[in-house]
């Protein structure tokens, strides 16, 4: 018998000073039985730091090889951002250039050994794709705080993070690399 997803309730006030974005967000995030507790942290916050008009999560989950983990869309359906978590192979980040406006990955991983397995593979406008770093102890200190419902703010200002989980706070920065 497949084990199913475990749903979790996120009430988050994010305020993205850097970006101009406040909003109060109710979320609930589904977590494959595959899925680390890190993982869909990064997921979270990768949705957080990309909040816009049209984001949603994909609805393949993190087993979905077409579409990433998280999307935005605009009005008409058209994906314009692909938001990749982890490591994603090459191919998967050269499709998703070709298929959307913007593509950035968000990962919780060592990113030396991300870049070291993207470099010299072929990725269409690698120079304009972000790769965006947490802090591996950040991440896994957060993700063990985190409960089946949780109460959180984020608060970024000048590329550090600041994550409040039920009166747990944590901090690391955002640190950004390219691709190309």
């Amino acid at each position: 018998m497949a084990l199913s997803a475990t749903l979790y309730t996120f009430t988050i006030q994010l305020a993205d000073v850097d970006r101009g974005v406040y909003q109060d967000l109710d979320l609930r995030v589904a977590r494959h039985p595959s899925e680390t507790a890190e993982y869909m942290l990064t997921r979270l916050l990768a949705y957080c730091l990309e909040y816009e008009d049209g984001i949603a999560f994909s609805d393949g989950g993190v087993s979905a090889t077409d579409e990433p983990p998280v999307l935005v869309r605009d009005l008409t359906g058209r994906l314009t951002a692909w938001i990749d978590v982890g490591a994603p192979d090459a191919d998967r980040i050269h499709r998703a250039a070709k298929l959307a406006d913007r593509v950035a990955i968000y990962t919780h991983r060592d990113p030396a050994k991300v870049l070291a397995a993207l470099s010299g593979k072929r990725i269409h406008r690698a120079e304009t794709i972000p790769l965006y770093s947490l802090d591996r102890e950040f991440v896994d200190e957060a993700a063990a705080a985190i409960g089946r419902r949780t109460a959180a703010s984020i608060s970024v200002t000048e590329r550090e993070l600041y994550l409040d989980l039920d009166g747990t706070g944590f901090s690391t920065a955002i640190e950004e690399h390219r691709l190309g």
